[in-house]
């Protein structure tokens, strides 16, 4: 099981989250982005950097996942390829991405650009808050927790 990140767009204190996590746990951790990503020397940390294009990084990722690894991403259309490949998807702020959710946050989106699009200005997502930091590195706790307790159990 691997951990990839979209860190094109991710929030550094969300990277600095995952960095300790993946230490902790001695998993590893594949950032992915088109700019170089600063990372802290460690065997269990990464960082690709991949060509400028449309959906460059997300075709990378794509192109390594595995069942069961988890992408860290706020890129709805990535987050529903991910889950359809059978792997695990959690945005920035705390919140999952599955089989239930997805279809009604791919419309959202899809609403939004519409608007956007027509002249509305919909502004943007709010700042990252502390409990959607919070939420964040609950979420991955406890993912990491059950992931160690089902491959200790095969």
């Amino acid at each position: 099981m691997r951990i990839w990140v979209d860190a094109d767009a991710c929030p550094n204190v969300i990277k600095d989250i995952l960095f300790k996590a993946a230490e902790r746990v001695k998993i590893p951790l594949i950032l992915i982005a088109n700019q170089t990503v600063a990372t802290p020397p460690s065997r269990w940390i990464s960082a690709r950097r991949v060509p400028r294009g449309f959906d460059v990084a997300d075709n990378e990722i794509l192109k390594h996942l595995a069942p069961d690894d988890l992408v860290i991403t706020a890129d709805i259309p990535l987050a529903a390829e991910v889950v359809a490949q059978g792997g695990h998807a959690l945005n920035p702020r705390g919140e999952f991405y599955t089989r239930e959710n997805i279809r009604s946050r791919l419309n959202m989106r899809d609403f939004m650009e519409t608007l956007r699009a027509s002249g509305i200005d919909t502004g943007g997502p709010a700042a990252l808050s502390r409990a959607d930091r919070q939420a964040f590195a609950s979420q991955l706790d406890r993912y990491l927790q059950r992931h160690a307790r089902h491959s200790s159990h095969p």
